[in-house]
């Protein structure tokens, strides 16, 4: 079978061609249900190449072709506050792109599309999506909006003009692939493409993102990139877990009579803390930036800077 790139490395290093826009355009097509076509791709956030890019998130920034932008953003490890981080990136991107003295009618829909590797909150779904509607708290009916469009007086709704948002939870997928979609999912999430498939996107992966087809650098690279999200990922889930168990024992070492729930809970507290700073410990060890141990720990500057 062939072994296909993760779509987080591709994002990075390899859909910014327009060559290879078929793969971006099919994911967008199979999530907006729309045929979509990139126009161009408009300047996103630095996506750096240095030793600790791999927990860097990887955003794209793309115009279709009815000028509406697409936001794509690849997230690996954990963010607190993930969901204002994504407001406020798609607050940024409508006021960059308004001119000065430009008219309120030139604001452009923005479509912000998820893929995350962390679990993000609690959910049943793999993929959940979110717009902005005005119903009457009496009627229930939804509020329909007139517009000026080409001097001509039109209805619309709101959610035509505010943004849409996408979250993909990769991990939550566990389904076999049977629809557009879950092929898509079944790529991300475990980078398998079906010989047969004709879902938009995945036709153009096949013969683009073949790992065979990298040079002998590039492919030392990409195993390194995944090795390194292992270890990170190992690490996490090993200090999630001790500090949990030490947090078991310091409760049934302090729990006694009345005293034994209080206990308990100091307990799970002190292991949680202790498992936190044994995580940021090793990530700083790793020479991880401080903003990205921030990110995963929830620490403080100072705080990390005395590890």
């Amino acid at each position: 079978m062939d072994k296909y790139i993760r779509f987080d490395w591709a994002a990075k290093r390899m859909l910014r061609d327009k060559a290879n826009f078929g793969v971006l355009e099919g994911l967008m097509t199979v999530l907006l249900n729309e045929k979509v076509t990139i126009v161009e791709l408009l300047e996103s956030e630095g996506n750096q190449e240095a030793q600790d890019d791999k927990f860097n998130r990887v955003d794209i920034k793309a115009r279709n072709s009815k000028g509406e932008i697409i936001l794509v953003e690849i997230q690996q490890t954990r963010e607190l506050y993930y969901l204002q981080r994504i407001l406020y990136g798609v607050c940024k991107t409508i006021t960059e792109h308004m001119k000065l003295g430009s008219k309120y009618d030139d604001v452009k829909k923005v479509y912000s599309i998820s893929i995350v590797y962390f679990d993000l909150g609690k959910g049943a779904d793999y993929l959940y999506h979110g717009d902005t509607q005005f119903v009457g708290v009496h009627t229930h009916d939804q509020l329909v909006i007139s517009t000026r469009d080409r001097e001509a007086i039109s209805m619309v709704k709101p959610k035509d003009i505010f943004p849409e948002y996408y979250i993909i939870r990769v991990n939550e997928f566990n389904k076999v692939a049977t629809t557009p979609l879950e092929e898509w999912l079944d790529y991300l999430k475990d980078g398998n493409i079906k010989d047969d498939t004709t879902t938009p996107g995945l036709q153009e992966a096949k013969e683009k993102l073949r790992y065979l087809q990298m040079s002998d650098a590039e492919r030392r690279a990409y195993d390194r990139h995944i090795d390194n999200i292992m270890v990170e990922n190992d690490i996490l889930e090993t200090k999630v877990i001790e500090g949990m168990e030490q947090g078991r024992k310091l409760g049934r070492a302090e729990g006694r009579e009345e005293g034994r729930a209080e206990g308990r809970e100091e307990g799970r507290t002190e292991g949680r803390a202790e498992g936190i700073l044994s995580v940021a410990r090793n990530m700083k060890q790793m020479g991880m930036a401080a903003k990205d141990i921030i990110a995963v720990t929830g620490l403080s500057e100072t705080e990390i800077e005395n590890l």
